[in-house]
């Protein structure tokens, strides 16, 4: 079951009364299928892409002298991109419960870490919960954000996925790791190790515009730490928090924090599938390709293989 808000249900039908021109076969309809899989990529992070750009443009431009303070300037901003995501129907009310429980789990690590020393933020504005500005939230918020975009943009399913509650003492073991390791052994390659015995036999299956595809979860796992792992060097460039090595001048963010970006992966994932139980597999479409659509709850249009 694919649902789309109104807004994304009439770009979809804009994008097949011109797409559906297209040969079904041959260079230019695999061309299409990797166009439209860069712009759905593209549609799943427009949260954390406009949240990235405020923190740049706030970098490059915002003044020094300003009387609101550059850190209470990012929330105010961070909250307007969410109310606007939800009043222009690009986010259900259904997955706004979901990035505010993001929302909350990060914050509470944001709120240890930076007590710990681990990163650290300017100590200026009213907006902050210790030392942590509020913005910090929303960080966390975009990767809840992009998770259940990227859920229902692509259809998800997925062949011969663990048990939940398996999966579930996985993310807690991993979760609390990111606290006691500060303090006892860190047991993260013990639990990477156990992320690829619970996941590693699980394969997802992703449509993009006639065809569905298929990828290792595991895989899945790594290339989105990746891409999470660049925005954390732009992110840091632009001075939203430090690294302990980072404050006498900026270096990239070490490539150890990939390992933690991949653990916090399964943390995302997990959250999700308790809101989206994981379906497995669909029966192949007709030869056509071609979809019906109706209504589904929370605004959302549901686009049901035959």
């Amino acid at each position: 079951m694919r649902s789309f808000t109104s807004v994304e249900l009439l770009i979809d039908q804009r994008a097949h009364r011109f797409l559906d021109k297209g040969p079904a076969g041959g260079a230019r309809s695999r061309l299409t299928e990797f166009v439209v899989f860069g712009l759905k990529q593209g549609w799943a992070c427009i949260f954390g892409a406009a949240l990235l750009a405020v923190l740049l443009a706030a970098r490059l431009w915002y003044p020094d002298n300003a009387a609101l303070a550059r850190n209470d300037f990012l929330t105010l901003a961070a909250v307007v991109i969410q109310i606007l995501m939800v009043a222009t129907r690009l986010e259900t009310v259904r997955e706004l419960r979901v990035i505010v429980l993001f929302h909350i789990v990060g914050t509470v690590m944001e709120l240890f870490k930076t007590d710990v020393g681990s990163w650290s933020y300017e100590a200026d504005g009213f907006l902050r919960i210790g030392a942590v500005p509020l913005f910090s939230g929303f960080m966390y918020a975009a990767v809840g954000s992009y998770m259940v975009r990227v859920y229902r943009l692509f259809d998800l399913r997925f062949g011969r996925y663990p048990r939940r509650w398996i999966t579930a003492v996985v993310a807690a073991a991993v979760y609390v790791n990111f606290f006691t390791h500060h303090y006892i052994w860190d047991a993260r390659w013990v639990l990477l190790a156990a992320v690829v015995i619970v996941f590693g036999r699980c394969i997802m299956h992703f449509r993009v515009f006639r065809r569905t595809f298929r990828m290792p979860l595991v895989l899945a796992f790594l290339l989105v730490a990746l891409f999470i792992w660049i925005a954390e060097n732009i992110a840091t460039w632009s001075g939203a928090w430090l690294y302990p090595n980072q404050v006498d001048g900026w270096h990239m963010v070490s490539p150890d924090k990939l390992v933690s970006w991949f653990l916090l992966m399964i943390i995302s994932v997990v959250l999700v599938a308790w809101v989206y139980k994981p379906q497995p597999p669909e029966a192949p479409e007709d030869a056509s390709g071609e979809i019906p659509l109706h209504v589904v709850p929370d605004g959302g249009v549901a686009r049901p293989s035959s």
